[in-house]
């Protein structure tokens, strides 16, 4: 008996230590919304994302465009004929699919791919008036905006009344992509890095990533339901590589979990249409989150 209580001990102790260093401590802080600006880093980087000229692809025909997620969400919502804002519309790649479109991001250089309007300005501090917009989407953007809980404020912010929100980010960044361990081989690493390469089996399992999770969530959903007033957005704060572009999110600032982003638009009474009933649940996958804007 006392061995079954000192493994069950062992086991409770080592979940709550996962979940104590993955937790989303970090919150947007009291500061300049557009402070990142500043830095040459930063406005070097995705400037010169599209600083060349775009090429043509098998989506300019616009039949594939229709075909692809935001195009059956278009669909399904009838949206075709809505006035629809991009938010990091980067490519241009979707203002074909609707009518009335409009473009936002960050990057100056992004305007050149745009034949539709086109502002470039930050997500955090949008240059539109209050219910503005028919339905917002925005697509592998959130992971790189400084102060994302600003930027969903901001989003709500511009969306009418009873309009519509699909929101699809890179959730849960890991926080080796900025240095690239899983795609560097080990000759190049040193002895500290090779052991990060190392664990990165383990920790992208489904089984380890779950034991941390749950717990969280839980956690999450139990402060979310014991307040009356809405939840703050949690994250955890990642060290972009605006140098070397290792791979996909290397430039991520933020690792988010969806269901946090679920809990934040419930909590101010916008209807999550992705999931049914009133709670989603905790086994919510890293997919697009389709919303109703309530006000």
């Amino acid at each position: 008996m006392r061995k079954l209580a000192a493994v069950v001990a062992g086991v409770t102790g080592a979940i709550a230590l996962l979940v104590a260093i993955h937790f989303p401590f970090d919150r947007d802080a009291v500061a300049d919304p557009d402070e990142w600006l500043e830095r040459a880093d930063y406005r070097r980087f995705y400037d010169s994302l599209y600083a060349q000229p775009r090429v043509s692809s098998e989506s300019d025909s616009g039949t594939h465009l229709f075909d692809g997620p935001v195009g059956e969400f278009v669909r399904s919502y009838r949206l075709e004929h809505a006035r629809v804002l991009e938010v990091g519309a980067g490519s241009g790649d979707l203002q074909d699919v609707v009518a009335d479109y409009t473009g936002l991001d960050i990057s100056e250089s992004a305007g050149r791919n745009f034949h539709k309007p086109f502002v470039r300005a930050s997500a955090t501090a949008m240059p539109f008036r209050s219910d503005e917009f028919d339905a917002v989407w925005t697509i592998d953007t959130l992971e790189h905006v400084p102060r994302p809980e600003l930027a969903l404020s901001e989003i709500r912010r511009v969306v009418k009344d009873g309009g519509l929100v699909y929101l699809k980010a890179a959730w849960q960044c890991r926080p080796w992509a900025a240095q690239g361990y899983h795609v560097r081989p080990y000759r190049d690493l040193e002895i500290d890095e090779k052991i990060v390469k190392l664990s990165i089996p383990l920790r992208e399992s489904v089984a380890f990533r779950a034991l941390y999770t749950f717990p969280i969530r839980l956690i999450r959903l139990a402060t979310a339901l014991a307040s009356p007033q809405p939840t703050s957005f949690r994250y955890r704060r990642l060290a972009p590589n605006y140098e070397h572009y290792w791979d996909a999110d290397s430039d991520a600032i933020n690792s988010m979990d969806p269901y946090e982003a679920i809990l934040w638009f419930r909590s101010r009474g916008d209807e999550v249409l992705s999931f049914d009933g009133p709670i989603a649940p905790l086994w919510v996958h890293s997919g697009p989150i389709v919303l109703r804007i309530q006000k």
